[in-house]
């Protein structure tokens, strides 16, 4: 049985990658800090802010054959006063913990030559954002995907990201409600985005999609790009 390791599986987009990985058979290794209740597959309770501890981590885990960097972190800040404890959480898990957990898994599935990693990244990441280091680490996330793309693609393992728009999860909600209105009239069916097709395509990129799909992002977002 195939494994993937899923981060910010508690809730979410990546419970509902959880979910639709473990339906199609995989071992789900689902990391977290909390879980909801109904969280699916092993709980692996880890704070990913803890970058230092992250190659220990995958160490243990044993094989793992496909990776989603699901977790982040977004404090609606105004930009001119963005408080340094958020700044540093927001980039050790947004992007230095991505960048960890790929750097640690590579090795294994290199020699293999096969694997398969995903990225969360955002429509945040195209354009000008108000809170600036999550859009900063999700253009980043951007990045690392096709940097890596680029180095591992030679060995049979594939890198992509997807970029989802607003989407029915705790981050949005915590949005204050201008601010999703202003995203909500660019979105071309005028309805936020459910977990559950983000992860479909998570899902497709992560287990099935032609091995010339890589170093790739995957639009999740109904034309929701801020103005």
């Amino acid at each position: 049985m195939k494994r993937v390791l899923i981060t910010g599986a508690g809730r979410g987009i990546g419970q509902a990658t959880a979910r639709a990985f473990a339906g199609a058979g995989w071992q789900v290794l689902a990391l977290d800090r909390e879980f909801a209740m109904d969280a699916v597959g092993e709980r692996v309770e880890f704070d990913l802010r803890e970058t230092g501890r992250i190659a220990g981590l995958v160490a243990s885990l044993g094989t793992v054959d496909a990776l989603v960097n699901n977790a982040s972190v977004l404090y609606c800040d105004p930009v001119e006063s963005i408080p340094e404890e958020h700044r540093r959480e927001i980039l050790a898990v947004n992007l230095e913990a991505p960048a960890a957990l790929i750097a640690a898994v590579s090795p294994q599935m290199r020699a293999r030559r096969s694997g398969r990693i995903v990225n969360v990244s955002s429509v945040s990441a195209f354009t000008g954002h108000p809170d600036l280091w999550y859009g900063i680490t999700k253009a980043g996330v951007l990045n690392l995907t096709k940097s890596w793309a680029r180095a591992l693609g030679p060995h049979g393992v594939l890198v992509n990201a997807v970029a989802p728009g607003p989407t029915r999860t705790r981050m949005y909600e915590q949005l204050p409600q201008s601010r999703r209105d202003e995203v909500m009239r660019a979105v071309y069916s005028g309805r936020v985005c459910e977990p559950e097709e983000v992860a479909a395509a998570i899902l497709w990129l992560g287990s099935a999609c032609p091995e010339y799909v890589n170093g790739t992002t995957l639009d999740v977002n109904d034309g929701s790009y801020p103005r």
